[in-house]
């Protein structure tokens, strides 16, 4: 965003208008457009602002593509991270381990997508110090992104 926070609020909400009006307030796509303004939200620390997208996002999306959708598991990472920012780690680490479980079931084990639920989960271990629970997990993110690299 370039530091351009209100300029890049201001787009994503036009977005957002322009999206509820053409394909209804229920559409994937209004989903992601809710993520873009959580973004926005959270790169500024502005969490408490931040959570309602996230959540209506999530909802958006559990109710149009199922519970198990990888998109599914990108909302529930992001609102994961909000939570771990804020400390509320006994919220983040559920929906950190679902978002990866998601990931896991639907592309697979071998996934390259998988890398970055394997690094979230390892990276809220890590800040909590518990390296024995992260080690596993970084261990297989480092797998995973060493076969991606032979292609």
């Amino acid at each position: 965003y370039q530091g351009k926070y209100v300029e890049a609020e201001a787009s994503h909400r036009r977005a957002l208008a322009i999206l509820e009006k053409g394909l209804g307030p229920d559409s994937p796509s209004v989903a992601n457009s809710l993520l873009g303004i959580f973004d926005v939200f959270y790169q500024q620390g502005k969490y408490a602002e931040a959570e309602p997208f996230c959540k209506r996002a999530l909802d958006i999306n559990e109710r149009a593509l199922g519970p198990d959708h990888p998109d599914v598991g990108l909302a529930l990472s992001n609102l994961a991270a909000l939570y771990s920012q804020q400390g509320k780690y006994a919220e983040a680490e559920p929906l950190h381990r679902r978002a990866l479980a998601i990931w896991e079931k639907v592309l697979g084990p071998e996934h390259h997508d998988l890398t970055y639920g394997l690094h979230n989960l390892a990276t809220f271990y890590v800040f909590q110090g518990k390296y024995a629970e992260a080690e596993p997990l970084l261990r297989r993110a480092l797998a995973s992104t060493r076969r991606q690299s032979r292609f």
